[in-house]
C-alpha cells in the first residue's frame, strides 16, 4: 500500500489511499479496535453501571464495523442529524489506559478517542467525490459525536459536580 501515516490524538490517519476499499478496510479496522479498547475499559471497571457503559460502547463500534461492512457490499446509508457538542474533550490532558484506571480519567480517554473518530470520519467524508459515501461517513462522524457528547454529559453531571 502506498500512503503517508500520521498519528492524531492516537489515531493513525493516512494521507493517500489507493482505492475506496483501502479507506473502508482502515475504517473497519479503525471500529474493531475501538471495540477492544471499549471491552478493556469494562473489564478494568470495578463500577458495574460505568463496566456497562464501556460495554455498550463496544456494541455501538461493532454496529458501526458492520454498517461499513456493508458499504462495501453495496449498502449505503443515509446522513444523520448533526449532535451538539460541550467541547469539554477538547481542554482534557491525553490519558494512557491503565489497569487501575480511575472513572473520571476513563471518561477523558473515552471522550478523546470518540473526538479523534469524528475527526476521522469528518476527514474521511472530505475526501470522498461519491455523495453517498460522503454521506456515510458523515453520518458515522455524528454517531461519533453522540457517543463523545454522552461522555461529556457523564463528566459534566458526576465529575464535574464532585468538584
Amino acid at each position: 500500500m502506498d500512503w503517508n501515516e500520521k498519528t492524531i490524538e492516537g489515531i493513525r490517519v493516512m494521507d493517500e489511499f489507493n482505492s475506496i476499499e483501502e479507506i473502508l478496510d482502515f475504517a473497519i479496522a479503525g471500529e474493531a479496535e475501538a471495540s477492544q479498547f471499549y471491552t478493556d475499559l469494562a473489564g478494568q471497571m470495578e463500577n458495574p453501571a460505568m463496566r456497562e457503559v464501556f460495554e455498550d460502547f463496544a456494541k455501538e463500534e461493532l454496529g458501526h464495523k458492520a454498517r461499513l461492512e456493508g458499504v462495501k457490499k453495496g449498502n449505503v446509508q443515509p446522513k444523520a442529524g448533526e449532535v451538539a457538542d460541550l467541547k469539554i474533550a477538547d481542554y482534557m490532558v491525553d490519558i494512557e489506559p491503565s489497569p487501575n484506571m480511575d472513572y473520571q480519567s476513563a471518561i477523558i480517554l473515552a471522550m478523546k478517542k470518540e473526538k479523534a473518530a469524528f475527526k476521522l470520519y469528518t476527514t474521511l467524508a472530505s475526501k470522498m467525490q461519491d455523495p453517498e459515501l460522503r454521506d456515510m461517513f458523515l453520518s458515522l462522524a455524528q454517531e461519533e459525536a453522540k457517543h463523545k457528547l454522552r461522555f461529556e454529559i457523564e463528566y459534566d453531571d458526576e465529575i464535574m459536580k464532585e468538584n
